[in-house]
């Protein structure tokens, strides 16, 4: 069924960029599914976006499609916006946008189901100007960003000081978190159930910004080379975490697994996105195309399992 779909992007955080490609990937996927779709490039102007909409006399979008990523956008804010509009919207609602967004939060719920995390704790930014606090390597993040925003691995050598200001625009707080050697799996959801497991393999130090969204830069092997064993495990932990934050629509679940270890016991969730990127190199689509799910039909697929507030 062909609707009129609002596609939203932009927006102001630092994945700006990235939220504008996938954007208008979306549109024109959605185009080619056979919808009428407006690009609306979002900007911090409330009443601007709530007069496009729910314009004077009707005639807004019959769904949203929620292509923004970073703060504001996949952290619950302009979920809350939708909800309050009555707006139909993809992917997750308030509540499991808001708990994956922070970092420190997933944390506590990965572990309530029994998976396991690299240790770490929640530390004040400025307490790094002391020093170490955890033996190196360890990996410094911002508690709520998106797409490896800010992330840093602080190895013997490098600058701690450095490290501090460069988190400093991101907040008082930090995640910090034992580096898990090993290898990089992501696992995408659809609905109720886990597509593949992939496996990176970048040719970065390890996989940042740049690896993410930089062509030729990252090696994505589907399905993973790996174990059975473990590529279950990696697929069902994924599921168990997009069901317990009561995730819909499409999300992707991060994990290291350190491949020194014997059995499952190496493997660790690092996080869930509840917007992945929908950029022509991301995970999650390409999870899809694998498994025989064009783009035109996961854009129309997403759009029919829309949330519709109450």
């Amino acid at each position: 069924m062909s609707r009129k779909v609002a596609v939203l992007m932009g927006g102001w955080s630092p994945e700006r960029e990235v939220s504008l490609v996938s954007g208008k990937a979306c549109a024109e996927g959605l185009r080619e599914g056979g919808h009428q779709v407006i690009e609306y490039d979002v900007k911090r102007d409330l009443r601007a976006l709530i007069e496009f909409l729910r314009p004077a006399g009707g005639g807004g979008p019959d769904v949203v499609f929620n292509a923004l990523h970073g703060k504001y956008g996949e952290d619950g804010c302009i979920q809350g916006v939708l909800e309050v509009l009555a707006v139909p919207y993809t992917h997750s609602g308030v509540l499991p946008s808001a708990i994956a967004m922070d970092k420190p939060m997933t944390r506590h719920v990965f572990t309530s189901l029994g998976m396991r995390v690299a240790e770490g704790r929640v530390i004040e930014r400025q307490s790094l100007a002391w020093g170490d606090p955890m033996p190196r390597p360890y990996v410094v993040k911002p508690i709520d960003q998106g797409s490896s925003i800010g992330v840093h691995i602080v190895r013997e050598g490098d600058n701690l000081a450095a490290v501090e200001l460069a988190e400093a625009k991101f907040g008082d707080r930090v995640l910090v978190e034992k580096f898990v050697p090993g290898r990089e799996l992501t696992v995408a959801v659809m609905g109720d159930k886990p597509i593949a497991v992939t496996e990176l393999r970048p040719r970065t130090r390890f996989y940042d910004y740049e690896a993410k969204y930089t062509d030729g830069v990252t090696e994505h092997l589907v399905p993973a080379p790996i174990p059975a064993e473990v590529y279950e495990l990696a697929k069902d932990w994924a599921l168990m975490a997009h069901e317990a934050l009561g995730c819909s629509g499409l999300t992707r679940s991060d994990f290291r697994w350190d491949d020194s270890k014997p059995d499952t016991s190496g493997l660790v969730v690092l996080e869930i996105n509840t917007q992945p990127g929908m950029t022509p190199l991301s995970l999650a689509p390409e999870q899809a195309k694998w498994a025989g799910i064009s783009w035109s039909q996961l854009m129309t697929w997403m759009v029919d399992n829309a949330r519709h507030p109450a």
